[in-house]
């Protein structure tokens, strides 16, 4: 027997070519030659399983041998194997039969397929990884692959590398991964984006085979924000937004979580809408330092504040810094809800009279020490007017007067500013 081709092929028709001969001593009529298909073979649509030679003469030799052709189909799954195949010659002046095994070779399937992508979607103008798993669901060795991709629309492109990689070699039910590094075009619109990929590869043979397949790859998704403490009034906070990514937020809403150093009061959040990239906000919230609200509650006057804690009310009076806890909530160009936490450093100055400068029962003292000046002064320049004026009529020098008037007028400011302190 022989084949064409060889080996066979899954899904596709081998044909047989047999040949035979009759080494006996009497002539034969009607010689019945029949296949007997078993998987991986199969009737061929429009051909027959039985062939008939009308006449055999004795003592045949190999010139004289009778040629018959059977055609096969070979199942699409077939795997690479040499199988066997009965074939049984009966002539028509017996009911006996005599059976013959013939080796048909199948040649395995080639094919592969793309398992996995390990991404379903990528951010803008972000260097990302793309990762293809190709696998050999065919039952034959595929080798000099050659694996490739393309955006039709130009907005995802390889970087660090060209679209094209290599396999040199991949077995029956093997894997391997091909890994690219892709960016999408800033200023794309955010959807899905269709990546035409093509597997080339050669048998055994060398026949080379190409295999077309799709995928889809979403370009979009999640951003950032950056928050700065813009200024506060009377406990009221206001804070910049900025969408520093580069895809739009969607329904954006602004809170202030329970934290330690921080209260909100009055509303926690706000819904400040879409924001593109780029573009920013300004919110405000009411919020108190926890310290200033722990110290009011206490019931301490201002005056025992600075007693018990003069470090305490010097903070207090100079502003209090401290970072405040922003949540930020937004939905994303894929749809998806998310959220993002900030840490901001903010200010808040203290509202109530400075403690320092209060003196006995709530009097200031800067203000009591103002006035103890002024009435110094003018009693200083009347009591020099008055010596002068009494010295002068005594007949005293003016030098005499002036030095005198000079060293009262310094007793008189020691006592003044003892009785000051």
């Amino acid at each position: 027997m022989s084949q064409s081709p060889s080996p066979a092929r899954p899904g596709e028709v081998v044909e047989l070519t047999l040949t035979v001969q009759n080494v006996g001593n009497k002539d034969l009529s009607n010689v019945v030659i029949t296949v007997d298909p078993e998987y991986p073979f199969s009737q061929a649509s429009g051909e027959s399983l039985s062939k008939t030679i009308s006449y055999m003469k004795a003592r045949q030799s190999e010139d004289d041998a009778t040629t018959v052709k059977f055609k096969l189909k070979v199942d699409a799954d077939a795997a690479k194997k040499t199988y066997d195949l009965n074939i049984y010659v009966k002539d028509s002046s017996s009911d006996a039969s005599v059976k013959t095994t013939v080796a048909v070779d199948v040649q395995g399937k080639e094919y592969a397929q793309i398992v996995t992508i390990s991404k379903s979607s990528i951010d803008l103008a972000t260097v990302e990884p793309l990762e293809f798993i190709i696998t050999n669901t065919g039952t034959s060795p595929l080798k000099n692959m050659a694996v490739s991709w393309e955006d039709s629309t130009g907005t995802i492109l390889p970087v660090y590398s060209d679209n094209t990689k290599y396999i040199t070699y991949l077995g029956v039910g093997e894997s391997v991964t091909v890994a690219y590094s892709v960016m999408a075009n800033v200023n794309a619109d955010p959807g899905l984006y269709q990546l035409d990929i093509t597997l080339n590869f050669q048998d055994y043979d060398s026949n080379e085979s190409t295999i077309k397949t799709k995928a889809g790859l979403f370009v979009g998704g999640g951003t950032d924000f950056d928050v700065t403490y813009s200024e506060s009034s009377a406990g009221e906070v206001s804070l910049s937004l900025a969408n520093v990514g580069n895809n739009q937020a969607y329904s954006v809403k602004v809170s202030i979580p329970e934290q330690e150093n921080f209260r909100a009061t009055g509303s926690t959040s706000t819904i400040v809408g879409n924001l593109e990239k780029g573009d920013y906000t300004i919110t405000s919230f009411s919020v108190t330092s926890a310290s200033m609200m722990s110290s009011g509650s206490s019931g301490e006057r201002p005056g025992q504040a600075q007693a018990s804690s003069s470090n305490t009310t010097q903070s207090q009076s100079s502003g209090s810094r401290n970072n405040l806890l922003v949540l930020i909530e937004y939905t994303d160009s894929t749809g998806q809800r998310l959220s993002v936490e900030k840490s901001v450093p903010i200010e808040l100055s203290s509202t109530g009279t400075t403690a320092a400068g209060m003196g006995p029962g709530g009097r200031s003292q800067q203000s009591s020490t103002g006035t103890y000046l002024k009435y110094g002064l003018a009693a200083i320049v009347l009591a020099g007017m008055f010596l002068y004026y009494r010295k002068r009529k005594a007949g005293q020098s003016n030098e005499d007067i002036r030095g005198e008037i000079s060293n009262r007028m310094r007793g008189l400011k020691r006592k003044m500013s003892k009785e000051g302190q």
